[in-house]
């Protein structure tokens, strides 16, 4: 996959690999002067681009097929990774992954949405959208990693909870309050990381954190930009202008207070150089997990009570 905007990039990247090959093949080294004035402008001009992002162009980078998933974090983080299944009532959700790992010698329940790379293994995904099953198995998680008091880290990624009408059948929006309710009470600590697509409650359900963070190219909102563009302008040939009014991306959501910090990506996106990314995630959840396990339990769930109840910003009458 590669967007418009990555073109002249690559475009230049395919250029320079070919001159790199003709000079090692050919024994020429006065294209050695042309090959490094090449990578110069190139990584000029991917400094510039990505410095300049739109918020749409963020949205498409947050769905990049290439962009690492939950589970390509927890295999580069982790020193092992027990994944655990089923929510002991209906079944196991696919969309939905957790599991006991290992961090730097500590053990913590990692949970997250997961998306597909193939057509096949994105349908068994459903594409990173669970259905009920999904949010009662994280919650069954929560609750054991409550009980063996190991902190929770979950990932966020869909483009919302399922809506089919099996999944309403079975509760969906039951089960996501429920588990956004349990994660008021829980008495370790949590760290909720946006690492692709944040929508509605289908992202919501797993990120009420004492700490909220999202990578650099991310989006979290209640609606994305093609249904925004539907209900405001009866079709999705707006979503660009939807992106921009509905301010979606990590800077927009730092500079609100909706979430308590922000990680970088490597230039050009997570995709790019996944083991980069993944060492800037885990060096944020040490950091964070760090000040949060010296705190007394009771200031943890006051905190985070406080936190997501002073959300938002109320302008009196004029």
């Amino acid at each position: 996959m590669l967007l418009d905007f990555e073109k002249p990039i690559v475009e230049l990247e395919e250029k320079l690999a070919n001159m790199q090959k003709a000079a090692k093949q050919q024994n020429a080294p006065e294209l050695m002067a042309s090959i490094a004035k090449l990578s110069t402008d190139i990584q000029e001009l991917r400094n510039r681009t990505f410095q300049n992002l739109t918020r749409w162009q963020r949205v498409q980078l947050a769905r990049h097929s290439d962009r690492p998933y939950t589970l390509d974090y927890i295999q580069q983080i982790t020193e092992d990774f027990v994944p655990l299944h089923g929510d002991r009532f209906a079944g196991d959700d696919k969309a939905m992954v957790g599991g006991f790992g290992t961090i730097n010698g500590k053990t913590m329940m990692l949970i997250g949405h997961q998306k597909g790379r193939t057509t096949k293994e994105r349908q068994m995904r459903n594409f990173g959208m669970p259905n009920p099953e999904g949010y009662r198995k994280a919650l069954r998680l929560m609750h054991l990693a409550e009980k063996f008091n190991k902190a929770i880290i979950t990932f966020i990624d869909t483009p919302g909870a399922y809506p089919g009408l099996g999944a309403e059948e079975r509760g969906q929006a039951e089960a996501i309050a429920r588990i956004i309710q349990a994660m008021f009470g829980l008495s370790v600590p949590i760290i909720s990381i946006v690492i692709g697509e944040g929508a509605s409650g289908g992202a919501l359900g797993i990120a009420i954190g004492d700490r909220v963070l999202m990578l650099e190219n991310t989006w979290y909102s209640v609606i994305s930009p093609e249904s925004c563009s539907s209900i405001l302008w009866k079709n999705r040939d707006y979503k660009e202008q939807a992106a921009e009014v509905l301010q979606v991306t990590a800077n927009d959501m730092y500079n609100f207070g909706l979430v308590d910090g922000l990680i970088k990506e490597p230039v050009g996106g997570a995709h790019r150089d996944l083991p980069a990314a993944a060492a800037l995630v885990k060096e944020s959840i040490l950091m964070h997990l760090g000040n949060l396990t010296s705190k007394p339990t009771e200031t943890l769930l006051k905190e985070r009570t406080e936190k997501f109840c002073t959300m938002g910003r109320i302008q009196p009458n004029l």
